[in-house]
């Protein structure tokens, strides 16, 4: 419609971030404004805040594991729902002004992650050379670019290359191939979107206290209705030394009976539960549900019992 502004979507920045590639991979981003924002907080904020649809960020990695701010950020604070996932590939590429030869790199600046899954190669290839970390990929990339950059070269994503002028030294420079990070689109609690079959569903259960057998009491509840769990991380609460609460994704939808039944019996028995959204898996697997589990299973059982209360 005309005097409509595009939807603003917020994302893990600066430019030239694997995360910008994430965002840009939805159709949704084709026609939107792109907010890149300096943190992970600082995204998700501009969900909460309503200045951003939606907010772009990184959960999970292949090689590194979960993403602990996300993690955190999605379990307190005001609530947000997860309506979308997505997998990009992560390629790491050496980038630097151009003239710039190998053998003049003597500091590499990077992020964390990139150090990590980098690291024999930097110790093979540029064996002199410093490492230094950066917040992000795109903003080591955009530091090498500057003018008076104390750093000779980059690891980041090859879009930064583009973003920020620079040359591509070597590409593919991480120590194993087909390193995966999983990134959700965050926005504020709506009602999910209807099941595909082929779905994920992500939450925070915090348990009453520590004590034998807790965790089993809830892994109990998934187990006993047939619900697969692809993931689950604990955390602190921050509320004090000892409080823990999990984070979890399961397969299926909040439609599902199975998956719904199982939350109803974590809220029994938990002290909290914070649902995080049904969404469409990325990797489209679709869900294989065991014998007696089936939606029709459910109701045919819940019938059994009206039958016997009513004699």
């Amino acid at each position: 419609m005309p005097g409509v502004p595009p939807a603003r979507y917020a994302y893990l920045g600066p430019e030239g971030t694997f995360t910008e590639e994430a965002l840009r991979s939805i159709p949704a981003a084709a026609k939107a404004e792109l907010l890149p924002c300096g943190s992970i907080t600082a995204a998700l904020d501009a969900v909460r805040a309503g200045e951003a649809a939606g907010a772009m960020v990184p959960i999970e990695n292949s090689v590194e594991g979960a993403v602990s701010v996300t993690l955190d950020e999605l379990s307190s604070g005001d609530a947000l729902m997860i309506t979308r996932e997505v997998h990009v590939e992560v390629q790491f590429a050496l980038l630097a002004k151009s003239q710039t030869t190998p053998d003049d790199i003597r500091r590499v600046a990077t992020h964390p992650h990139a150090a990590a899954q980098c690291r024999r190669w930097i110790d093979t290839h540029l064996p002199d050379a410093e490492m230094v970390l950066e917040s992000s990929t795109a903003y080591a990339a955009a530091r090498v670019s500057a003018p008076d950059s104390p750093y000779d070269a980059a690891i980041a994503a090859p879009i930064a290359a583009r973003t920020y002028g620079l040359v591509t030294l070597a590409s593919s420079v991480a120590d194993r191939s087909g390193a995966v990070t999983r990134f959700v689109l965050v926005s504020r609690p709506a009602a999910p979107a209807p099941p595909t079959g082929a779905d994920k569903t992500s939450l925070v259960a915090f348990i009453h206290d520590n004590h034998p057998g807790a965790l089993l009491e809830l892994l109990e509840q998934f187990a006993a209705r047939g619900v697969d769990l692809t993931r689950i991380e604990s955390r602190p609460t921050g509320s004090a030394l000892g409080k823990y609460c999990f984070s979890i994704d399961a397969e299926g939808h909040l439609c599902d009976a199975r998956v719904g039944e199982a939350l109803m019996g974590l809220r029994r028995t938990c002290a909290d539960v914070r649902f995080l959204g049904s969404y469409p898996r990325a990797d489209g697997t679709v869900t294989q549900v065991s014998a007696g589990t089936a939606d029709a299973d459910f109701g045919e059982a819940s019938r059994w019992l009206k039958r016997l209360r009513e004699g």
